[in-house]
């Protein structure tokens, strides 16, 4: 009878003589036909913020690769000395430890003990199947073979810490760091990086979030291993052995608030720079974004709070803007935003009376002919046809153009439009890459075909606040590739769309709105200038379609939205007063509000608050006789507030009058060298300045 031991070792003779024959086969044939492409892994893209933190991974397999030089010698070691203690001995196949495998399974009766190098392991995982044939295993000692004349051992070695599963989504040892510790590769300390060997045997096994104490076992199993192949002294290894796992996993992070700009992001990308979404999980980018994390966390929540809509079904979408660079700090889609979902930042919507400075009054004030105090028609009108109507029905026969923006008035936007040309008006739009197909006068009050969105109105708006250049809007503020290389920034070309007097007559209109008129609601201390938009269902006056408030500050511009995303018979119960305080809320937390004043650019005419001009009161006059034997009269008048006010003063004699003389902000005029016997009489006339215009005559009076 054959003993077993001779069976065994006659297998392990026959298996000699196989890999010999092998090897031998493998120079003979020269390279074995390899796919180095599979050594090119998948790299995880980061998404960081302007100061390089990060905000989110994105990853098919969460992996970072990282070079050998970025990994201490004492981690390589520690992975060396549990996976592979020859590492550095061998040509890809440890033949003594395969021997030895070999022996111990052919006794055993069964799988006991591997004989895997780190080069047959990084070949098992990238480049065969999970087959158990000696076919496959045959292939693996060829390959590894292969590689090791191809790569230097540090390469392969490379190529295995980034490669190999560490469990919990790691790939790599970058992730795993990253991971289990919040260190990079390079940090890692002695017992982190044995820890971190102790995983690929079994991820689940030696998970230190599920197995702590196994964990730990196997951790000081790599540390004993290391000081046993002279990595490690004795106290080093005792001192390590005794600390604990020390971990520092990565919280889970509320990602919904961050879902509505990620998915511009990925927008973006593919948009502007070409970059699919499956390049983007794999190709290993750091994308450096525009957003203000505490920013877009004020305004998610805002999102969030049922008591900034009128009603629960209520949708919104908010977008802020760095109004120097374009940069997009914040944008949120909707209430309950859910990823890859419908980004309401882009959904074109009725912008109505938002679109009046853009469409009308700007290109008003470049004609020349007009300026902010400029008088308009405010009475009822009818254009061939379409009569326009004031939202309140009141009507003043004239009104400053000043007034009509603040008080966000139909007719004279109506009127203005006319005289200017709709061709003329839709020229300065197109210029701005915003054509529209519309050919109606009622284009003034924001009712268009397709509609704007958010993004769009915030991007013409910045005009206003930049001296009347914009900017094309970005999210991304640079990628760039595994090497660290820039190799893609926004193109922050401006076009002028208005001069800087345009502009700023505008910030100074659009300032008055939100002080004095439609955009008083809520609170915000700070130099705001903005302009609320309501839209209407059709035959319903009372029913609120679309909502708006578009906005700035010296340095952000943005928009508010709210409405249904499909209205049909459905309508808000709230006005613009919603949007608008939600915008003030969200402003509320930035460092905005300590900005008082718009500054002025230089070299523009200055727009001064209007002149209000009331009726004057308690008119008096009284003679007085000098000693010279003249006449003299002293009118005195109760004085308006508004010292810029003037006063004419008119002398009526029989049915001649004469214009005295005139006065500013004073409440008195004295009449010289008076002839008494023509019996004249007197009375005052306020006059405004800005509009030219005389306002309501007092009564007579007689010194």
């Amino acid at each position: 009878m054959i003993k077993k031991g001779a069976i065994g070792l006659a297998a392990v003779a026959i298996v000699l003589m196989t890999s010999l024959a092998v090897y031998v086969g493998i120079i003979a044939l020269g390279h074995y036909a390899v796919d180095e492409k599979k050594l090119v892994f998948h790299s995880a893209s980061r998404i960081v913020d302007r100061n390089g933190n990060e905000l989110m991974k994105l990853y098919a397999e969460n992996r970072e690769i990282v070079p050998i030089s970025r990994i201490p010698r004492h981690v390589r070691e520690a992975f060396i000395a549990v996976e592979d203690s020859r590492f550095y001995r061998h040509h890809g196949v440890d033949v003594p430890a395969l021997l030895r495998a070999l022996y111990r399974d052919v006794a055993a009766g069964g799988k006991v003990e591997g004989g895997s190098t780190i080069t047959q392991q990084l070949v098992k995982n990238v480049f065969l199947t999970n087959e158990k044939t000696w076919f496959r295993k045959t292939k693996e000692l060829v390959i590894a073979l292969n590689l090791e004349r191809t790569y230097t051992k540090d390469q392969l070695l490379e190529y295995y810490l980034n490669q190999i599963y560490f469990g919990h989504g790691a790939y790599g040892i970058a992730a795993a760091s990253q991971l289990y510790f919040q260190k990079q590769p390079e940090d890692l300390t002695v017992e982190e990086g044995a820890l971190l060997a102790a995983l690929p045997k079994s991820p689940s096994a030696y998970s230190p979030v599920w197995h702590p104490e196994e964990s730990r076992n196997r951790r000081n199993l790599v540390l004993s291993l290391m000081q046993q192949q002279g990595y490690l002294s004795a106290e080093d290894t005792v001192r390590s052995q005794g600390r604990t796992l020390s971990l520092h996993m990565k919280k889970q992070e509320q990602e919904d608030q961050y879902a509505s700009y990620m998915d511009m992001v990925f927008r973006e990308a593919e948009e502007r720079y070409g970059l699919s979404h499956e390049e983007m999980l794999r190709g290993g980018y750091t994308f450096t974004i525009a957003m203000d994390k505490k920013l877009q966390a004020e305004a998610y929540e805002a999102f969030r709070s049922p008591e900034n809509f009128p009603d629960e079904k209520t949708e919104g979408a908010f977008v802020l803007l760095d109004s120097e660079t374009g940069g997009i700090r914040a944008a949120v889609g909707g209430r309950n935003y859910q990823e890859r979902g419908w980004n309401r930042v882009y959904a074109r919507r009725q912008p109505g009376s938002v679109l009046k400075p853009l469409l009308v009054y700007a290109p008003a004030l470049e004609t020349g002919r007009f300026k902010p105090y400029s008088l308009l028609p405010n009475e009822k009108l009818s254009f061939g046809g379409y009569a326009p109507r004031n939202y309140d029905n009141r009507y003043t026969k004239e009104i400053t153009m000043y007034d009509a923006v603040k008080d966000s008035v139909n007719v004279p936007a109506v009127w203005l439009l006319n005289e200017i040309g709709i061709s003329t008006a839709k020229g300065y739009l197109e210029k701005a890459g915003a054509a529209l197909p519309d050919k109606g006068l009622s284009m003034a009050l924001g009712g268009l075909k397709e509609g704007m969105s958010p993004l769009e109105l915030a991007k013409l708006y910045r005009s206003f606040a930049s001296s009347g250049s914009l900017v094309e809007p970005y999210v991304i503020e640079r990628i760039q590739n595994r090497q660290g290389e820039v190799i893609a920034e926004p193109d922050r070309r401006e076009t002028v769309l208005f001069s800087r007097q345009t502009a700023w007559y505008m910030t100074r209109m659009l300032e008055g709105a939100v002080k004095d008129g439609t955009g008083q609601a809520g609170r915000y201390d700070g130099a705001l200038a903005g302009k609320t938009g309501t839209t209407s269902l059709p035959g319903n006056d009372r029913g609120v379609r679309d909502a708006w408030f578009v906005g700035y500050t010296p340095s952000l511009v943005g928009a508010v939205w709210m409405g249904y995303d499909k209205t049909g018979e459905q309508y808000m119960t709230g006005g613009s007063g919603y949007p608008t305080r939600l915008f003030k809320q969200i402003l509320r937390h930035t460092d905005e509000e300590a900005a008082a004043a718009f500054k002025q650019p230089g070299g523009v005419e200055n727009v001064e608050d209007p002149i209000r001009v009331g009726p004057v009161e308690a008119i008096q006059a009284k003679l007085t006789f000098s000693p010279f034997g003249l006449f003299t009269a002293k009118l005195t008048w109760k004085p308006l507030p508004d010292e810029r006010v003037q006063y004419r003063i008119y002398k009526k004699e029989g049915v001649k009058e004469t214009l005295a003389g005139t006065v500013t902000g004073k409440g008195e005029y004295r009449v010289k060298f008076l002839n008494v016997f023509a019996r004249p009489q007197f009375y005052v006339v306020p006059y405004n300045p800005q509009t030219e215009r005389e306002g309501e005559k007092t009564s007579l009076v007689r010194p």
